[in-house]
């Protein structure tokens, strides 16, 4: 009978992806493959998981010294193409890693989602309120290389990529993309499903690959704390996405302590601890207008959470 019901939700599963604009997706349970769909190999771009990433990189520089989450912009000189104020530059990097900088510069890389939730420029004062800008990112990347001397997609080659054994990631499958509304470029990546999935199983594992402690636990920890209400989207630690009370996706019920990073398109990297397991979804946006949105997604993770508890304790 188990056996049945697992073959009966596995169908399903792969039946919504072919209904969807769904190019790839893999699960892992306990670090094996339990379902995949698509290519697994295909570097997809990566939208805005990319800050998830960054996040992993400054743990690891943080705990080298190297970086300080205590400094200001004003102490690190960084402004922009419209002079930021006195208030604007007494910002943190950790004003900026958890999106709370008060700064709405206009910023490079943006979706019209986050351009009209930005609010007015100076109707808030660094680390008051919560708001997804891609100004906090970007100008947190050019932090990163400033402190660090490194570049971003190297960095994440050598300190992460190579230790948890990626497979298809090279360094120029990243890049800086700079824009006319700001100093501060975008850091774009791409990446494919089975090595997203490793990220996402690295993070299932407090950082912890191997017996290597790839990223420190304590900033692992720290990551998924949630510092800031996001709504009906859930909660929001150091630039990755929090389940909040089950609250993340429209129409899902998660599992209490899920996380997840997200891309425009319908790109995600989602971890739940509670089912020891990893989802990675991917779409070719590269094709203009093909996407799969946050309601179809959820109604994608309601099939994937059905699999994963009629195939619990089978093998993979």
């Amino acid at each position: 009978m188990q056996n049945t019901c697992a073959a009966r939700a596995r169908d399903a599963l792969l039946q919504r992806c072919d209904s969807l604009d769904s190019d790839a997706l893999l699960i892992l349970r306990g670090g094996d493959i339990l379902l995949e769909y698509g290519d697994m190999q295909q570097r997809f771009l990566c939208h805005s998981m990319r800050k998830s990433f960054l996040s992993a990189l400054i743990g690891i520089q943080a705990a080298r010294g190297d970086v300080d989450l205590s400094l200001t912009l004003a102490e690190l000189d960084i402004s922009d193409v419209s002079p930021l104020s006195d208030i604007e530059r007494g910002a943190t990097l950790y004003d900026l890693l958890t999106a709370r900088s008060g700064i709405y510069h206009p910023a490079n890389y943006e979706t019209p989602w986050m351009t009209r939730i930005k609010p007015p420029r100076h109707s808030q004062p660094p680390g008051c309120q919560w708001s997804y800008n891609n100004w906090d990112f970007n100008a947190l990347g050019s932090a990163y290389r400033q402190l660090t001397g490194l570049d971003i997609h190297q960095a994440f080659f050598e300190q992460i990529a190579q230790p948890i054994g990626m497979t298809d990631f090279r360094p120029e499958d990243g890049w800086m993309e700079p824009g006319a509304h700001s100093r501060h470029a975008a850091y774009p990546f791409r990446l494919s499903t089975r090595d997203l999935a490793r990220f996402g199983q690295l993070f299932l594992q407090q950082g912890a690959w191997r017996g290597a402690q790839v990223i420190p636990a304590p900033w692992v920890r720290q990551s998924l704390m949630p510092y800031s209400h996001a709504g009906e989207r859930g909660a929001y630690g150091y630039m990755w996405w929090l389940a909040r009370d089950g609250v993340a996706l429209p129409g899902c019920d998660l599992p209490d302590g899920s996380f997840f990073a997200y891309g425009a398109g319908g790109h995600y990297c989602l971890i739940l601890p509670a089912l020891d397991a990893v989802v990675a979804h991917r779409v070719n946006t590269d094709i203009a207008g093909r996407a799969v949105n946050r309601f179809q997604f959820g109604q994608l993770i309601n099939l994937a959470l059905a699999f994963l508890t009629a195939t619990s304790g089978e093998q993979a």
